[in-house]
């Protein structure tokens, strides 16, 4: 009773000594908190608008108390000259103001049970029971009695911190029988500071690890959640959601489907069947609980030698599973869905403050989501995945495919300007002609081809480009095929110089058969590949313009046309070498021979490029390829069409030759031209005109 009656006549004389009791309340409120309010019944702005005076000198700092009827104060710190917010401890929330419409024992502090608190009265102060009871008493079912003042306080950085000290030490003291009740008043409370509104505010709290403490203690308190039915959607906030069911070993795979509408993004948690036989008989539980904005709320604690904190680009997924259960596979639609928002697969340490990218690892990446593979621990209960920044081994593979493509380009632009330069000197016999025909047509798709690949790789295969990018990857993945089945048409070329020898076919059949295997062949590939696989939105990859391998492995069907005719070309090649060891029949057909054997010769320098080329671009798709494939494939790729030029054109002694017969022919004219217009005769006629 004597408690009872010194806390009733403090009550009643709060309104007379506010000034006395000022020095008392701030021992109760965390950061100093109080019970004020504005007249209209609304919490004013925390935020104060005269900044600092006086001169602001680099790296100094000040403080400027908060607005009328809120409690601490605003820092802030000079960089570049000017003065900048850098910490907030504005609070309207009060233990008072929590329990204003509860009976005077109650009013004990909610923030902060392990600070001793003190009974208000003018002798001297004397502690008190834990807050837990105040809780017990007044809403012991479902903490519905807080949960009104706490939704229509301001998300001021200060309130922000008072409110995770209450879930922390709720999750504490109160977790010893969670219900689904408790769990939704709960998840109430966190979706108030977890609103997008909120966020910037997070980065204002002196405690660098309130966000951790907020995650860790939601989990806290869902390790001690009960659940009944067999399935269960237990919250469905904006910012917060949670669900559950019941399993056993007999339990087939089973997942947890959350979609985010207020974000607009979604998230998986499955549990493979192979973990779930290691459960006992008895049944179990198992909770997950997602977070949209959790993501850029949480710090790092980082040590002073790792660079800025990383930025999350998906949900937070919290899981909450038997002992025995080790491993989960979560799937992550990406916030940011560009091509270069490469993902990284990581759990949140919560004894370490940070994400751990050893807890998970990634197994999918596609332009939209990211599956990943993950251990499950007591210290790693929470998930998502990370924008991992372009490295420099990008930037590197970047540079060489750029340098490398322009000198392409360029290549196969004089490589056809050789060709228009010695055509009519180079294209002797038939077979010379169609040797010539398949170079230019090699050059043409290639350039053709690496044009297509250059507009293909700045669209960001966003929605409205969609059409667009299947477009340039058809013409892409048709050029490119045209350029190996060219080159099939030489090897056959080379066939039929060495085995028809009494008999030649007209040339106008030989274009014919060149133009449908050079370019029909191709073109039925890339149709069939399109109408197969475009139904099923497979054709194309979702991170980039070129054929799919993940869903539907298009990409196959350019390999292996590709590798096949590289390696029917090298059979080729190899018949050539065990004929040519043979006697030459007869020495009419010497002209042949020799434009036979530059054929193969440059067949089997270029196959083995291109084949090597596009070998290297195979296993570039197995996981985990070692970076220098991936440099000696972009590499290679990148300077096809100087390879061309080398050794398809240059190397040909029969263009060298054609090439400075024309540069004589050219200087002998110029040299005429010059000389007619210093001779005698032209001279004195020129006299005679001017006479």
């Amino acid at each position: 009773m004597k408690m009872k009656s010194q806390a009733t006549m403090i009550c009643c004389l709060m309104f007379f000594l506010s000034t006395e009791c000022s020095h008392y309340r701030s021992k109760i409120h965390i950061k100093a908190g109080d019970k004020l309010q504005s007249p209209e019944g609304k919490p004013k702005s925390g935020r104060i608008q005269d900044k600092c005076h006086g001169p602001c000198i680099s790296s100094s700092n000040c403080s400027q108390p908060c607005a009328k009827d809120f409690h601490g104060e605003i820092g802030f710190t000079c960089n570049q000259k000017e003065w900048q917010k850098s910490t907030e401890t504005c609070t309207s929330l009060s233990v008072e103001k929590l329990f204003q419409d509860s009976s005077v024992e109650s009013r004990l502090s909610v923030a902060a049970p392990s600070i001793p608190l003190h009974i208000l009265d003018f002798r001297a102060p004397e502690t008190i029971e834990s807050v837990a009871q105040g809780i017990r008493k007044n809403c012991p079912l479902d903490y519905a009695c807080i949960i009104d003042v706490v939704k229509s306080s301001e998300t001021t950085s200060g309130n922000i911190a008072f409110i995770v000290e209450l879930l922390k030490n709720i999750s504490t003291d109160l977790s010893d029988n969670v219900t689904q009740e408790k769990m939704k008043s709960y998840s109430q409370v966190a979706n108030h500071i977890l609103d997008t509104a909120a966020v910037s505010n997070w980065a204002f709290i002196p405690n660098k690890n309130a966000s951790s403490d907020l995650l860790q203690s939601v989990n806290l308190f869902a390790r001690q959640l009960h659940i009944h039915n067999k399935s269960e959607n237990i919250v469905n906030e904006l910012f917060i959601q949670t669900k559950g069911f019941h399993l056993n070993h007999n339990t087939s795979e089973k997942s947890f489907d959350f979609s985010m509408t207020t974000e607009g993004i979604s998230g998986v948690v499955q549990i493979p069947w192979q973990e779930l036989r290691k459960l006992w008989p008895n049944a179990s539980q198992a909770i997950s609980i997602a977070f949209p904005t959790l993501g850029s709320i949480l710090r790092e604690a980082h040590s002073q030698n790792v660079s800025l904190s990383r930025r999350v680009n998906g949900l937070v997924l919290s899981v909450v599973l038997p002992e025995s259960l080790q491993e989960i596979i979560l799937t992550f639609e990406k916030i940011n869905k560009t091509r270069h928002a490469r993902a990284q697969c990581v759990g949140w340490h919560s004894k370490k403050r940070r994400w751990d990218e050893k807890a998970c690892k990634m197994t999918q990446d596609v332009r939209n989501e990211v599956k990943c593979r993950c251990n499950y621990t007591s210290a790693v209960m929470s998930f998502s995945i990370l924008m991992s920044p372009t490295s420099k081994t990008d930037k590197v593979l970047d540079y060489i495919t750029c340098i490398g493509l322009s000198i392409s380009i360029l290549s196969l632009v004089l490589c056809l300007i050789i060709e228009a330069t010695v055509w009519s000197q180079v294209v002797v016999t038939d077979i010379s002609y169609m040797r010539h025909v398949c170079i230019v047509n090699i050059a043409m798709s290639l350039l053709t081809a690496n044009v297509c690949f250059i507009i293909g790789s700045n669209f960001n295969n966003e929605v409205q480009d969609y059409n667009v990018c299947v477009a340039v990857t058809f013409f892409s993945h048709f050029f490119y095929l045209s350029l190996f089945f060219w080159m099939l048409f030489k090897a056959l070329l080379i066939i039929y110089g060495i085995l028809v020898i009494f008999r030649r076919m007209m040339k106008s059949r030989m274009m014919v058969i060149g133009f449908a295997i050079g370019y029909g062949c191709p073109l039925i590939i890339a149709v069939t590949t399109v109408a197969i696989t475009e139904p099923k939105k497979g054709y194309v990859r979702p991170e980039a313009c070129w054929l799919n391998w993940v869903s539907t492995k298009a990409l196959l069907a350019f390999a292996i046309p590709a590798l096949v005719i590289v390696a029917v070309n090298l059979i080729v090649v190899l018949v050539v070498a065990v004929n040519t060891q043979r006697p030459s029949i007869g020495s009419s057909k010497s002209q042949d021979v020799a434009i036979i054997m530059r054929i193969t010769k440059n067949v089997a320098i270029l196959t083995p490029l291109l084949g090597l080329t596009w070998g290297f671009g195979i296993a570039t798709l197995i996981e985990d390829t070692p970076l220098t494939f991936h440099i000696i494939f972009a590499s290679l790729n990148a300077f096809q069409g100087f390879f061309i030029l080398l050794f398809g054109t240059i190397m040909d002694h029969k263009i060298r030759d054609a090439l400075r017969m024309r540069m004589s022919s050219l200087q002998g004219k110029s040299r005429a031209a010059e000389n007619a217009s210093l001779s005698p005769t032209n001279g004195s006629k020129s006299m005679n005109r001017q006479g």
